[in-house]
């Protein structure tokens, strides 16, 4: 199996075959259920609006310009939709985020405290920890979805990471590295 480029499999998609967009779909499949789990904190709701993305993006796929920029297109048309999911949903989404957050606010456990810190990120800072960390995206597959330079993505890591520590210490965590989720 020869592994295109991207700009040629989204051209070649754009042309109706369909194996290209498969290996789109096989591409970026899993970040873009970490992107709408960032939004939605729930990953049964997170795959819906990933498949959803997907029908979107084939279905406007001829509008695409810039073939370059297919993973960050891609990324705003799921961002959007889980948006929209999220807004549907009413408050019972961030009602249930919340509840977790509590639930982990009452156990002493360090992985559910770094859990609630990074729900607690505006959604610019929890994407990129969510791709990184929950995800294992390298830093150039993160910086394609995202539609940012590999050193915005650094630079957007080391934010979010202080800002989780500050959490974490503002929350009563001591001592430990917390940097890294």
């Amino acid at each position: 199996m020869v592994i295109k480029s991207e700009e040629r499999l989204v051209e070649a998609a754009q042309d109706g075959h369909l194996d290209s967009f498969a290996a789109l779909y096989e591409r970026y499949y899993s970040s873009m259920v970490a992107l709408a789990y960032s939004v939605l904190a729930d990953s049964h709701l997170a795959e819906d609006v990933a498949q959803e993305a997907f029908e979107i993006a084939c279905r406007d796929l001829p509008k695409l310009k810039s073939k370059d920029k297919f993973g960050a297109w891609l990324a705003g048309i799921c961002r959007n939709t889980a948006r929209q999911m999220q807004r549907s949903k009413g408050r019972l989404v961030a009602l249930d985020a919340e509840r977790a957050a509590e639930n982990a606010n009452n156990r002493d456990n360090r992985s559910d405290a770094i859990r609630q810190a990074v729900w607690k990120l505006r959604a610019v800072d929890r994407e990129p920890i969510v791709l990184r960390y929950y995800d294992n995206l390298p830093y150039e597959q993160i910086a394609k979805v995202l539609g940012i330079s590999l050193q915005a993505v650094n630079g957007r890591l080391i934010r979010a990471k202080r800002k989780i520590g500050k959490q974490l210490k503002r929350d009563g965590f001591t001592g430990g590295n917390y940097e890294t989720p």
